[in-house]
Protein backbone atom coordinates (compact mmCIF):
# COMPACT_ATOMS: atom_id res chain seq x y z
CA UNK A 1 0.00 0.00 0.00
CA UNK A 2 1.28 3.47 -0.77
CA UNK A 3 3.24 4.62 2.26
CA UNK A 4 3.78 8.90 3.37
CA UNK A 5 6.55 9.81 2.59
CA UNK A 6 6.91 11.82 5.95
CA UNK A 7 7.08 8.13 7.35
CA UNK A 8 9.97 6.24 8.02
CA UNK A 9 9.98 2.66 6.65
CA UNK A 10 8.16 0.57 8.62
CA UNK A 11 7.99 -3.25 9.34
CA UNK A 12 4.26 -4.18 7.98
CA UNK A 13 2.18 -7.21 9.64
CA UNK A 14 1.71 -10.40 7.69
CA UNK A 15 -2.23 -9.77 8.51
CA UNK A 16 -4.25 -6.99 7.73
CA UNK A 17 -1.73 -4.40 6.11
CA UNK A 18 -1.18 -2.92 9.28
CA UNK A 19 2.76 -1.08 10.07
CA UNK A 20 3.77 -1.49 13.69
CA UNK A 21 2.93 1.59 15.56
CA UNK A 22 6.58 2.38 16.68
CA UNK A 23 7.74 5.61 18.16
CA UNK A 24 9.03 8.54 16.20
CA UNK A 25 12.45 9.36 16.64
CA UNK A 26 12.11 13.19 18.25
CA UNK A 27 15.41 14.30 16.53
CA UNK A 28 14.25 12.92 12.82
CA UNK A 29 15.36 15.71 10.49
CA UNK A 30 13.13 17.34 8.07
CA UNK A 31 10.11 16.30 9.59
CA UNK A 32 7.09 17.91 8.30
CA UNK A 33 3.28 17.80 8.66
CA UNK A 34 1.70 14.99 6.80
CA UNK A 35 -1.06 15.14 4.06
CA UNK A 36 -3.54 13.64 6.86
CA UNK A 37 -2.47 16.20 9.24
CA UNK A 38 -3.59 18.85 6.98
CA UNK A 39 -6.45 17.15 6.25
CA UNK A 40 -7.57 17.09 9.59
CA UNK A 41 -6.77 20.49 10.12
CA UNK A 42 -8.90 21.40 7.72
CA UNK A 43 -11.71 19.86 8.64
CA UNK A 44 -11.11 21.40 12.34
CA UNK A 45 -11.44 24.83 11.22
CA UNK A 46 -14.83 24.08 9.52
CA UNK A 47 -15.54 23.83 13.16
CA UNK A 48 -14.05 26.61 14.44
CA UNK A 49 -15.85 28.91 11.25
CA UNK A 50 -18.96 27.36 12.61
CA UNK A 51 -18.98 28.39 16.12
CA UNK A 52 -17.51 31.81 15.10
CA UNK A 53 -20.20 32.15 13.05
CA UNK A 54 -22.36 31.51 15.72
CA UNK A 55 -20.41 34.14 18.08
CA UNK A 56 -21.15 36.91 15.79
CA UNK A 57 -24.75 35.98 14.97
CA UNK A 58 -25.17 36.40 19.08
CA UNK A 59 -23.19 39.28 19.59
CA UNK A 60 -24.43 41.44 17.18
CA UNK A 61 -28.00 40.31 18.48
CA UNK A 62 -27.27 41.45 21.67
CA UNK A 63 -26.20 38.67 23.31
CA UNK A 64 -22.24 39.46 23.82
CA UNK A 65 -21.50 38.07 27.15
CA UNK A 66 -23.62 34.73 26.29
CA UNK A 67 -22.06 34.30 22.93
CA UNK A 68 -18.66 34.21 24.29
CA UNK A 69 -19.15 31.82 27.37
CA UNK A 70 -20.74 29.35 24.96
CA UNK A 71 -18.07 30.27 22.34
CA UNK A 72 -15.31 29.36 24.94
CA UNK A 73 -16.43 26.39 25.65
CA UNK A 74 -17.05 24.57 21.97
CA UNK A 75 -13.66 25.94 21.47
CA UNK A 76 -12.52 24.02 24.13
CA UNK A 77 -13.87 21.00 22.72
CA UNK A 78 -12.45 21.92 19.48
CA UNK A 79 -9.06 22.86 20.68
CA UNK A 80 -8.58 19.97 22.70
CA UNK A 81 -9.79 17.21 20.51
CA UNK A 82 -7.19 19.01 17.84
CA UNK A 83 -4.22 19.36 20.51
CA UNK A 84 -4.35 15.62 21.86
CA UNK A 85 -4.38 14.18 18.11
CA UNK A 86 -1.45 16.62 17.28
CA UNK A 87 0.61 15.21 20.10
CA UNK A 88 -0.49 11.88 19.28
CA UNK A 89 0.94 12.11 15.89
CA UNK A 90 3.85 13.66 16.38
CA UNK A 91 4.79 10.59 18.86
CA UNK A 92 3.46 7.48 17.13
CA UNK A 93 2.02 8.78 13.62
CA UNK A 94 1.69 5.95 11.16
CA UNK A 95 0.11 6.26 7.86
CA UNK A 96 -2.24 2.64 7.24
CA UNK A 97 -5.25 2.35 6.59
CA UNK A 98 -6.32 1.75 10.17
CA UNK A 99 -4.67 4.73 11.62
CA UNK A 100 -6.44 7.23 8.82
CA UNK A 101 -9.69 5.46 9.37
CA UNK A 102 -9.62 6.10 13.32
CA UNK A 103 -8.34 9.92 11.93
CA UNK A 104 -11.05 9.96 9.84
CA UNK A 105 -13.95 8.97 12.60
CA UNK A 106 -12.48 12.26 14.74
CA UNK A 107 -13.14 14.31 11.99
CA UNK A 108 -16.66 13.38 11.84
CA UNK A 109 -17.01 13.54 15.89
CA UNK A 110 -15.70 17.12 15.17
CA UNK A 111 -17.96 18.06 12.24
CA UNK A 112 -21.11 16.49 14.55
CA UNK A 113 -20.02 19.25 17.53
CA UNK A 114 -19.84 21.98 14.93
CA UNK A 115 -23.36 21.42 14.11
CA UNK A 116 -24.71 21.35 17.39
CA UNK A 117 -22.70 24.79 18.09
CA UNK A 118 -25.46 26.67 17.16
CA UNK A 119 -27.64 24.53 20.26
CA UNK A 120 -25.42 24.55 22.53
CA UNK A 121 -24.33 28.46 22.49
CA UNK A 122 -27.90 29.66 22.19
CA UNK A 123 -29.63 27.10 24.43
CA UNK A 124 -27.45 25.56 26.40
CA UNK A 125 -28.00 22.59 24.85
CA UNK A 126 -24.71 20.27 24.65
CA UNK A 127 -26.39 16.90 23.63
CA UNK A 128 -25.07 16.75 20.13
CA UNK A 129 -21.73 18.42 21.07
CA UNK A 130 -21.25 15.91 23.61
CA UNK A 131 -22.05 13.49 21.23
CA UNK A 132 -19.23 14.89 18.45
CA UNK A 133 -17.26 15.33 21.45
CA UNK A 134 -17.05 11.28 23.05
CA UNK A 135 -16.68 10.33 18.93
CA UNK A 136 -13.53 11.84 18.63
CA UNK A 137 -12.14 11.25 22.38
CA UNK A 138 -12.95 7.42 21.75
CA UNK A 139 -11.03 7.48 18.38
CA UNK A 140 -7.89 8.42 19.84
CA UNK A 141 -8.62 5.54 22.57
CA UNK A 142 -8.47 3.49 19.63
CA UNK A 143 -5.15 5.01 18.74
CA UNK A 144 -3.28 4.62 22.35
CA UNK A 145 -4.85 0.75 22.94
CA UNK A 146 -2.91 0.35 19.55
CA UNK A 147 0.55 2.13 20.61
CA UNK A 148 0.30 -0.04 23.84
CA UNK A 149 -0.12 -3.49 22.19
CA UNK A 150 3.41 -2.55 19.99
CA UNK A 151 5.38 -0.71 22.81
CA UNK A 152 6.27 -2.63 25.75
CA UNK A 153 8.09 1.01 26.73
CA UNK A 154 5.11 3.22 26.47
CA UNK A 155 2.55 1.02 27.40
CA UNK A 156 2.41 2.31 31.16
CA UNK A 157 2.00 6.03 29.58
CA UNK A 158 -0.47 4.92 26.40
CA UNK A 159 -2.88 2.64 29.34
CA UNK A 160 -3.00 5.67 31.49
CA UNK A 161 -4.01 8.34 28.54
CA UNK A 162 -6.24 5.20 27.28
CA UNK A 163 -8.14 5.11 30.74
CA UNK A 164 -8.30 8.78 31.43
CA UNK A 165 -10.18 9.92 28.58
CA UNK A 166 -12.63 7.04 28.71
CA UNK A 167 -13.38 7.69 32.21
CA UNK A 168 -13.82 11.38 31.11
CA UNK A 169 -16.38 10.36 28.80
CA UNK A 170 -18.58 8.84 31.03
CA UNK A 171 -18.45 12.31 33.09
CA UNK A 172 -19.25 14.27 29.82
CA UNK A 173 -22.12 12.17 29.63
CA UNK A 174 -23.03 13.00 32.95
CA UNK A 175 -22.49 16.61 32.31
CA UNK A 176 -25.63 16.32 30.04
CA UNK A 177 -27.65 16.10 33.11
CA UNK A 178 -26.52 18.99 34.97
CA UNK A 179 -29.17 21.46 35.63
CA UNK A 180 -27.91 24.50 33.16
CA UNK A 181 -27.37 26.94 36.49
CA UNK A 182 -25.06 24.57 37.11
CA UNK A 183 -23.82 24.25 33.51
CA UNK A 184 -20.67 26.82 33.35
CA UNK A 185 -18.93 25.42 36.37
CA UNK A 186 -19.38 21.51 36.26
CA UNK A 187 -18.12 22.37 32.29
CA UNK A 188 -15.07 24.05 34.14
CA UNK A 189 -14.73 20.99 36.38
CA UNK A 190 -14.69 18.52 33.58
CA UNK A 191 -12.13 20.56 31.43
CA UNK A 192 -9.07 20.62 34.07
CA UNK A 193 -9.90 17.02 34.54
CA UNK A 194 -9.58 16.51 30.98
CA UNK A 195 -6.19 18.70 30.61
CA UNK A 196 -4.86 16.93 33.86
CA UNK A 197 -5.00 13.42 31.59
CA UNK A 198 -1.74 14.12 29.78
CA UNK A 199 0.22 15.19 33.14
CA UNK A 200 -1.21 11.59 34.75
CA UNK A 201 0.00 9.73 31.62
CA UNK A 202 3.13 11.54 31.07
CA UNK A 203 4.36 11.10 34.69
CA UNK A 204 5.20 8.09 34.24
CA UNK A 205 7.38 8.02 30.87
CA UNK A 206 7.06 10.87 28.46
CA UNK A 207 6.14 10.01 24.85
CA UNK A 208 8.90 11.17 22.14
CA UNK A 209 7.68 14.67 20.15
CA UNK A 210 9.71 16.52 17.46
CA UNK A 211 9.85 19.83 18.40
CA UNK A 212 10.61 21.51 15.03
CA UNK A 213 7.06 19.00 14.00
CA UNK A 214 5.30 19.97 16.33
CA UNK A 215 5.74 24.19 16.50
CA UNK A 216 5.15 23.87 12.65
CA UNK A 217 1.69 22.06 13.51
CA UNK A 218 0.52 24.42 15.82
CA UNK A 219 2.02 26.90 13.17
CA UNK A 220 -0.21 25.86 10.02
CA UNK A 221 -3.20 25.61 12.46
CA UNK A 222 -2.79 29.17 13.35
CA UNK A 223 -2.34 30.25 9.64
CA UNK A 224 -5.35 28.50 8.57
CA UNK A 225 -7.73 30.09 11.51
CA UNK A 226 -6.25 33.27 10.57
CA UNK A 227 -7.51 32.26 6.66
CA UNK A 228 -10.57 31.61 7.91
CA UNK A 229 -10.95 34.65 10.00
CA UNK A 230 -9.92 36.65 6.57
CA UNK A 231 -12.53 35.02 4.24
CA UNK A 232 -15.59 35.41 6.41
CA UNK A 233 -14.43 38.79 6.92
CA UNK A 234 -14.23 39.67 3.26
CA UNK A 235 -17.33 37.94 2.59
CA UNK A 236 -19.21 39.93 5.05
CA UNK A 237 -17.62 42.77 3.21
CA UNK A 238 -18.39 42.05 0.02
CA UNK A 239 -22.17 41.78 1.04
CA UNK A 240 -22.12 45.15 2.24
CA UNK A 241 -20.63 46.65 -0.27
CA UNK A 242 -23.48 45.17 -2.50
CA UNK A 243 -26.18 46.87 -1.06
CA UNK A 244 -23.97 50.45 -2.20
CA UNK A 245 -24.67 51.75 1.00
CA UNK A 246 -21.80 53.18 3.37
CA UNK A 247 -18.57 52.69 1.01
CA UNK A 248 -16.38 54.57 2.50
CA UNK A 249 -16.70 53.23 5.81
CA UNK A 250 -16.28 50.23 4.65
CA UNK A 251 -13.10 50.17 2.87
CA UNK A 252 -11.86 51.62 6.41
CA UNK A 253 -12.95 48.54 7.76
CA UNK A 254 -11.35 46.61 5.11
CA UNK A 255 -8.26 48.03 5.20
CA UNK A 256 -8.06 47.86 8.76
CA UNK A 257 -8.85 44.08 9.10
CA UNK A 258 -5.85 43.16 6.82
CA UNK A 259 -3.55 45.31 8.64
CA UNK A 260 -4.77 43.69 11.41
CA UNK A 261 -4.67 40.06 10.36
CA UNK A 262 -1.38 40.60 8.99
CA UNK A 263 -0.34 41.84 12.31
CA UNK A 264 -1.02 38.50 14.18
CA UNK A 265 0.41 36.96 11.45
CA UNK A 266 3.89 39.01 11.81
CA UNK A 267 3.95 38.53 15.34
CA UNK A 268 3.24 34.98 15.75
CA UNK A 269 6.35 34.08 13.05
CA UNK A 270 8.79 36.32 14.30
CA UNK A 271 10.50 34.25 16.11
CA UNK A 272 11.18 29.71 16.18
CA UNK A 273 9.30 28.19 18.96
CA UNK A 274 10.74 25.13 19.06
CA UNK A 275 13.56 26.46 21.47
CA UNK A 276 10.28 26.87 23.71
CA UNK A 277 9.19 23.16 24.18
CA UNK A 278 12.31 21.11 25.97
CA UNK A 279 10.70 18.98 28.42
CA UNK A 280 7.29 17.98 29.92
CA UNK A 281 6.55 21.60 31.74
CA UNK A 282 7.53 23.14 28.48
CA UNK A 283 5.91 21.39 26.40
CA UNK A 284 2.32 21.36 28.55
CA UNK A 285 2.74 25.15 28.47
CA UNK A 286 2.83 25.81 25.20
CA UNK A 287 0.50 23.62 24.29
CA UNK A 288 -2.33 25.02 26.98
CA UNK A 289 -1.57 28.47 26.36
CA UNK A 290 -2.10 28.25 22.19
CA UNK A 291 -6.15 27.64 23.68
CA UNK A 292 -6.00 31.58 24.04
CA UNK A 293 -4.32 32.11 20.89
CA UNK A 294 -6.28 30.06 18.57
CA UNK A 295 -9.76 31.05 20.37
CA UNK A 296 -8.98 34.93 19.87
CA UNK A 297 -7.92 33.86 16.51
CA UNK A 298 -11.15 32.14 15.53
CA UNK A 299 -12.82 35.08 17.29
CA UNK A 300 -11.19 38.01 15.14
CA UNK A 301 -13.46 37.32 12.06
CA UNK A 302 -16.72 37.77 14.31
CA UNK A 303 -15.37 40.90 15.21
CA UNK A 304 -14.97 42.02 11.78
CA UNK A 305 -18.20 41.14 11.50
CA UNK A 306 -19.91 42.95 14.11
CA UNK A 307 -18.87 45.71 12.77
CA UNK A 308 -20.00 46.00 9.53
CA UNK A 309 -23.19 45.28 11.15
CA UNK A 310 -23.01 48.36 13.57
CA UNK A 311 -22.30 50.90 10.86
CA UNK A 312 -25.37 48.97 8.59
CA UNK A 313 -27.94 49.35 11.53
CA UNK A 314 -27.81 45.67 12.01
CA UNK A 315 -26.12 45.06 15.78
CA UNK A 316 -28.11 45.31 18.79
CA UNK A 317 -25.81 46.34 21.22
CA UNK A 318 -23.78 49.62 22.41
CA UNK A 319 -20.68 51.20 20.95
CA UNK A 320 -18.42 49.69 23.51
CA UNK A 321 -19.34 46.53 23.29
CA UNK A 322 -19.63 46.36 19.91
CA UNK A 323 -15.83 47.73 19.51
CA UNK A 324 -14.93 45.15 22.49
CA UNK A 325 -16.20 41.77 20.49
CA UNK A 326 -12.68 42.85 17.92
CA UNK A 327 -10.40 44.86 20.31
CA UNK A 328 -10.58 42.21 23.24
CA UNK A 329 -9.33 39.24 20.91
CA UNK A 330 -6.65 40.65 18.98
CA UNK A 331 -5.37 42.10 22.28
CA UNK A 332 -5.70 39.01 23.64
CA UNK A 333 -3.82 37.23 20.61
CA UNK A 334 -1.04 39.74 20.53
CA UNK A 335 -0.57 39.60 24.55
CA UNK A 336 -0.43 35.94 24.58
CA UNK A 337 2.12 35.67 21.62
CA UNK A 338 4.43 38.09 23.79
CA UNK A 339 3.83 36.17 26.46
CA UNK A 340 4.65 32.66 25.03
CA UNK A 341 7.50 33.40 22.52
CA UNK A 342 8.15 37.21 22.29
CA UNK A 343 9.01 38.41 25.77
CA UNK A 344 12.18 36.54 26.63
CA UNK A 345 13.29 37.75 22.73
CA UNK A 346 12.21 41.30 23.26
CA UNK A 347 14.45 44.17 25.21
CA UNK A 348 12.30 45.86 28.04
CA UNK A 349 11.73 48.67 25.51
CA UNK A 350 10.76 46.53 22.83
CA UNK A 351 8.47 44.74 25.40
CA UNK A 352 7.04 48.14 26.73
CA UNK A 353 6.53 48.92 23.18
CA UNK A 354 4.71 46.13 22.13
CA UNK A 355 2.34 46.23 25.52
CA UNK A 356 1.87 49.82 24.64
CA UNK A 357 0.40 48.49 21.36
CA UNK A 358 -1.71 45.65 23.13
CA UNK A 359 -2.95 48.79 25.12
CA UNK A 360 -3.88 51.14 22.08
CA UNK A 361 -5.60 47.89 20.64
CA UNK A 362 -7.90 47.79 24.22
CA UNK A 363 -8.52 51.23 24.09
CA UNK A 364 -10.15 50.88 20.64
CA UNK A 365 -13.39 50.20 22.39
CA UNK A 366 -13.88 53.92 23.56
CA UNK A 367 -12.97 54.68 19.80
CA UNK A 368 -16.35 55.87 18.21
CA UNK A 369 -17.25 54.54 15.20
CA UNK A 370 -15.38 52.57 12.40
CA UNK A 371 -12.37 54.33 13.77
CA UNK A 372 -12.06 51.65 16.67
CA UNK A 373 -11.28 49.02 14.24
CA UNK A 374 -8.40 51.37 12.73
CA UNK A 375 -7.05 51.98 16.20
CA UNK A 376 -7.03 48.13 16.40
CA UNK A 377 -5.26 48.15 13.53
CA UNK A 378 -2.64 51.15 14.97
CA UNK A 379 -1.93 49.00 17.99
CA UNK A 380 -1.11 46.18 15.75
CA UNK A 381 1.46 47.99 13.78
CA UNK A 382 2.82 49.99 16.67
CA UNK A 383 3.37 45.74 17.77
CA UNK A 384 5.30 44.84 14.78
CA UNK A 385 7.34 47.79 14.94
CA UNK A 386 8.52 46.43 18.37
CA UNK A 387 9.13 42.95 17.12
CA UNK A 388 11.42 44.29 14.25
CA UNK A 389 13.49 46.92 16.70
CA UNK A 390 13.30 45.77 19.79
CA UNK A 391 15.12 42.48 20.21
CA UNK A 392 17.87 41.43 22.99
CA UNK A 393 20.97 41.43 21.57
CA UNK A 394 22.12 38.14 20.34
CA UNK A 395 18.47 36.96 19.90
CA UNK A 396 18.49 37.18 15.65
CA UNK A 397 16.74 38.85 13.14
CA UNK A 398 12.75 38.00 12.87
CA UNK A 399 12.99 37.22 9.59
CA UNK A 400 15.61 34.56 9.99
CA UNK A 401 13.57 33.29 12.57
CA UNK A 402 11.10 33.32 10.84
CA UNK A 403 12.69 30.97 7.57
CA UNK A 404 13.74 28.54 9.96
CA UNK A 405 10.32 27.65 11.86
CA UNK A 406 9.47 25.74 8.51
CA UNK A 407 13.02 24.46 6.97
Amino acid sequence: MPTDHHQPAASVLPRFGLSRMKPRDPNEPHRAASPLELFFDLVFVVAVAFSSAQLHHMETHGHAAEGVVGYLMIFFAIWWAWMNFTWFATSFGTDDWLYRVLTVLQMGGVLILAAGASRAMEEGDFSLGVIGYIIMRLALVGQWLRAAANNPEYRPTAYRYAIGIVIIQVMWVGYLFVPKSLGVIAFIVLALIEISVPLFAESKKTTPWNAHHITERYGLFTLILLGESILASTNAVVDAIETGHHLNDLLIISGSGLLIAAGMWWVYFAREHHEHIDGIRSSVTFGYFHYFIFAAAGAFSAGIEVAIDYIGGEAHLNEIVGAATLSVPVAVFFLAVWWLTLRKSLSGVGSGFFLLGVAVMAAAVVVPGVWSVTAVAVGAILSVVAVEVGSRAGSGLADEATLGQFN
